[in-house]
């Protein structure tokens, strides 16, 4: 049966739940002992690879030029994930409700996925702190968490977890595709996404399970509302990028050492801003699983809706 038809939410799979705690338990790590070790960052290496900050799209950088775009990239990067683990952290806590009396098993893999996104925000603080020891000073990460929050949080909670869930598993295909088989990398940038990524592999699973149960509780009606709430996440999402690509290239270009001409600090510009686009929204919808999930909850009318809202970011 379609997802659409459900009229009732589906049962509980406490197995899946389950096993999402035990690999939390056998994955888990701390940020220090773990993470950083000590260690301190190095502004010779690359902290984004090409493949997701689009660097080598622009010839006339040189190759130090290319390696500060991508720690200014990167800076961002982390900043980006600790500023949607607000809103996550407190939907999940907040959904955790609906097991509260009923499965403790279910109840407990959520207060897990909690905790671990509490951590990654602290994790992801940390690494703002470090970053901005060793660079120049003028950066600017614009987005209020807590204000973003706040407008994601006011969106029905199927729409705040098909975000989620497209974060969730973006953030893994980053990791998995470009960052970790790039040997240019810092080694502590890459291990900051290498533990990052084994608790977001559970994360994935668990907005997966949520995302489907709340479906079920939706009318046709409720649903077509949502659809609408994610459409307008997109658009939100987006113009947060067109403005922190704005920043970014005005802070890279104060820092690089050199004045561009006008038409190289546009083309550095429109490269952040679909080096961002990429990393944020372009590169989640791409996922196979991620569309066979939002297909088969929504009516293809709704599919087209949501196309046409992509299409300008995805041209």
């Amino acid at each position: 049966m379609n997802a659409v038809q459900f009229e009732q939410a589906p049962r509980v799979n406490t197995a899946r739940y389950a096993k999402c705690i035990e690999v939390s338990k056998r994955i888990s790590w701390h940020i220090d002992r773990d993470v950083i070790r000590g260690r301190e960052f190095d502004f010779t290496k690359k902290f984004l690879p090409d493949g997701l900050s689009l660097a080598d799209r622009l010839p006339f950088l040189s190759t130090g030029e290319r390696r500060l775009l991508s720690q200014v990239q990167g800076r961002t990067y982390a900043n980006m994930f600790g500023l949607v683990e607000r809103f996550i952290g407190a939907k999940v806590l907040e959904i955790s409700g609906d097991h509260w009396l009923g499965d403790q098993t279910a109840l407990e893999a959520l207060v897990r996925f909690t905790d671990e996104e509490l951590k990654h925000q602290e994790l992801f603080r940390r690494i703002e702190a470090m970053i901005g020891i060793g660079m120049p000073a003028g950066y600017s990460f614009l987005p209020q968490p807590n204000e973003v929050a706040s407008i994601v949080l006011g969106k029905s909670t199927w729409a705040v977890l098909a975000l989620t869930c497209l974060i969730e598993l973006f953030s893994q295909a980053h990791y998995r595709a470009s960052i970790a088989p790039d040997g240019d990398l810092l080694p502590l940038f890459k291990d900051i996404f290498l533990y990052h990524w084994k608790e977001e592999s559970q994360h994935a699973i668990l907005d997966e399970m949520e995302w489907l149960r709340e479906d079920a509780k939706l009318t046709p009606q409720a649903r077509d509302a949502a659809v609408d709430d994610l459409i307008a996440l997109v658009g939100a999402v987006d113009g947060i990028l067109q403005v922190q690509s704005a920043a970014d290239t005005h802070y890279f270009l104060e820092i690089c050492g050199r004045s561009m001409k006008a038409a190289e600090a546009q083309a550095v510009n429109d490269t952040v801003l679909a080096a961002y686009r990429l990393q944020y929204i372009v590169s989640g919808v791409q996922i196979p699983h991620f569309g066979e999930l939002l297909h088969g909850m929504i009516t293809p009318a709704q599919g087209e809706r949501i196309g046409a809202a992509l299409a300008p970011i995805l041209g």
